[in-house]
């Protein structure tokens, strides 16, 4: 599989990364075992790029996969919510045990929307820095879903790395439209950071035509690697063929993907905490109960982190 520097970071990472969200207990909720060996195939199969974050907590899975496949010499990104120096630091040390190594490739400021909140993140990147400084990380950058977070963070010499939501249908985008979000990505680009696509198939909806969504991300040359959840062998395996320019039309056929949604149970009590959570305005409580508009949630699952009741997930 075809490998590109990450903007200007001098780390080579494989066009296709495994982004773990679909795996962790957000989602599908695998083991470390089950987690790590599907993995270690990707590993196998060329991919040596995988996205994780504190929420996830798919770190210890990735270090199963290192283990099993036999192969540490692979780039891990992570990720914290965290606004101030010791809660980042305690999110940077939690990844750094749970991986089982001294250092981290890459390390986000997860979510970002604006100047503003990379200001209100001030102190939070100031120690990034310094762990880079220190060897704990080689690149700091930011996750958004936002056009204005992409063009502030290009714009800052601390911010090595990028990582947008983007895809070929504009859904879950904030702030702009498609093509604005990849004049922002150019401009980024032209600034030296490294960018890595997530959410091309827009977290399920684009399924249906997952190949023609994929192939279009592939043709965005500012996409140094694009993060792809996967949750079974036969889904890696057609991505892999995709991502390495071998034909997988029959693969695609053969993992039967379906359309994924978010589902919340009957004994949801209405409390509105997912609905302070989700930034789409996907949620509103209606009757006691909550419910999800399709046209906006980008079934990141998030909303179902601070669900107390354990009603929400995606299927």
């Amino acid at each position: 599989m075809e490998q590109r520097l990450l903007g200007n970071t001098g780390i080579s990472v494989s066009r296709l990364c495994f982004g773990t969200l679909t795996i962790s207990r957000l989602q599908k909720n695998f083991s470390v075992d089950v987690g790590g060996r599907l993995m270690a195939d990707a590993i196998t199969n060329g991919v040596n790029f995988f996205d994780s974050a504190g929420l996830y907590g798919t770190y210890k899975h990735i270090a199963q996969a290192m283990k099993l496949s036999g192969n540490n010499d692979i780039v891990v990104a992570g990720k914290s919510y965290a606004s101030e120096k010791v809660p980042m630091l305690d999110s940077l040390h939690e990844a750094l045990r749970e991986i089982n190594r001294d250092y981290i490739d890459i390390f986000l400021l997860h979510e970002q929307e604006s100047i503003f909140t990379l200001r209100g993140h001030s102190a939070a990147l100031d120690a990034l820095v310094a762990a880079k400084q220190a060897g704990k990380i080689r690149a700091v950058g930011i996750s958004t879903h936002f056009v204005n977070a992409v063009k502030s963070a290009a714009l800052l010499s601390e911010i090595d790395v990028i990582h947008p939501l983007v895809n070929q249908k504009g859904i879950g985008i904030r702030g702009g439209t498609v093509d604005e979000m990849l004049q922002a990505i150019a401009f980024a680009v032209e600034c030296g950071k490294g960018i890595y696509a997530m959410k091309v198939l827009a977290g399920g909806h684009l399924v249906t035509t997952a190949q023609q969504s994929l192939k279009w991300a592939l043709e965005q040359n500012n996409f140094s690697s694009i993060a792809v959840g996967m949750q079974d062998t036969t889904e890696l395996e057609a991505n892999c063929r995709l991502f390495s320019g071998i034909p997988a039309n029959d693969m695609f056929k053969q993992a039967g993907r379906k359309k994924r949604q978010l589902k919340i149970h009957d004994w949801c009590r209405g409390c509105g905490a997912c609905v302070q959570r989700c930034r789409n305005g996907a949620l509103e409580v209606v009757n006691g109960k909550a419910v999800v508009d399709d046209r906006k949630c980008s079934l990141c699952a998030y909303c179902a982190d601070v669900c107390v009741e354990f009603c929400i997930k995606v299927c």
